[in-house]
């Protein structure tokens, strides 16, 4: 039988930036259930299960608290503390458990892609949809402490202004960002395995390059063995979310500016459509290496 007389034909693509988004939405009910697979599987044999999605971020604040805010003696802008961990531990969260999950894509799941078609990009897109129960649970966890602080500290210095209005852009950025890195870094780990290990460390990094457990103020203007540390801080496409996050919903320091969360957005976009290019390049071969 000829090519042109079947229903479906399966083949690589043949240029690198065919890119069949169209494919991916066909597949839609396969990423549903994916996502259901990742929350079902990810807590299934635990005795307190989505429970720990509030205790973690409510132990690590009280470590922030005692070592950052305690210890080290650094502000939050007037903020109260839990606020301010909590608002930071939130999107970071976030983004670096996006981030890790969709970076082991094709070493995580080569045993389904040698037996089965479906478009790759499925696994990552299912990790970023699925981790956002997790993160509306924090979300959750964070109002409630918000309003304990507006019910029975009326001074507080944390208030809601306007800018909370771009949550939604700010949620899109953070997955578009921890997406286009996941899917960059896993075509590369399909043929060097060094950089999962290096990559772990790299994240835990990245968390103190970028104002989570300390506000953006307190590298204003340093410069530290010739690198401007307050400029560095800034391309870091992830700063201007979690900054426009934390002044939204805390009035916390100043607004970062709309250059930066333009950047921040800019910078998303490059890099998922680099990424995905990259990836769908990948995909073709990496069952060889793998």
């Amino acid at each position: 039988m000829k090519e042109d007389e079947w229903d479906v034909v399966i083949k690589p693509k043949d240029r690198m930036l065919s890119v069949d988004f169209g494919e991916l939405w066909r597949y839609r009910d396969l990423t549903s259930l994916f996502v259901k697979r990742n929350i079902i599987t990810q807590y299934k044999q635990t005795i307190l299960g989505p429970l720990w999605f509030i205790i973690q971020p409510a132990l690590t604040v009280a470590m922030y608290m005692v070592v950052f805010g305690g210890i080290a003696g650094i502000g939050t802008d007037g903020v109260p503390q839990p606020l301010f961990y909590l608002a930071g531990t939130a999107m970071w969260q976030y983004f670096a458990d996006c981030l890790t999950k969709t970076s082991n894509t094709f070493v995580d799941n080569a045993g389904i892609f040698g037996k089965v078609y479906f478009p790759r990009l499925v696994m990552p897109v299912a990790n970023v949809i699925s981790n956002l129960l997790r993160f509306g649970i924090q979300l959750g966890f964070f109002v409630i402490v918000y309003v304990l602080y507006a019910l029975f500290d009326p001074g507080c210095a944390a208030a809601l202004n306007w800018f909370a209005l771009l949550f939604p852009l700010l949620v899109v950025m953070m997955a578009g960002l921890s997406l286009g890195f996941g899917i960059l870094i896993s075509s590369m780990t399909t043929k060097y395995r060094d950089l999962q290990i290096l990559f772990t460390f790299v994240v835990s990094l990245w968390m103190y390059a970028t104002p989570i457990v300390y506000p953006l103020s307190l590298v204003k203007g340093k410069v530290i063995a010739g690198f401007n540390v307050d400029l560095l801080m800034h391309l870091n496409p992830v700063t201007p979310v979690i900054e426009t996050f934390k002044y939204g919903f805390l009035s916390a320091g100043e607004f970062i500016g709309w250059g930066w969360l333009a950047y921040s957005f800019a910078f998303m976009v490059l890099l998922l459509g680099f990424g995905i290019v990259v990836f769908n390049r990948v995909q073709k071969s990496f069952m060889d290496t793998v």
